[in-house]
């Protein structure tokens, strides 16, 4: 019984039925397939355009929230001077000092 139910549930959702349902098709008129391929190309530089601006975007707001985060900071004035951040890092193989 349940092989029988599984041979028609197979044969209903399989075959040319359900891929002919979302198999992309192209048109047979010239000026419509013409058309639909300028229209795909303007959909793909109109994307590619957006995501230029998406990534100018969020570039320039990495920097202004870099600049806005490093005003308050004294600067040194002497040009020989570097200034840096630092941190103590641990030596491996040391017994911790507890």
């Amino acid at each position: 019984m349940s092989v029988h139910v599984f041979r028609s549930f197979h044969s209903r959702f399989s075959g040319a039925g359900l891929s002919a349902l979302f198999a992309p098709r192209k048109p047979r008129h010239p000026l419509l397939r013409a058309l639909l391929g300028v229209v795909g190309v303007l959909l793909l530089v109109g994307l590619l355009v957006i995501g230029l601006f998406v990534g100018v975007a969020m570039l320039t707001g990495g920097l202004v929230m870099r600049l806005l985060r490093q005003r308050g900071k004294p600067v040194a004035q002497d040009a020989r001077v570097v200034d840096g951040e630092y941190r103590v890092v641990n030596k491996t193989g040391q017994p911790l000092l507890r």
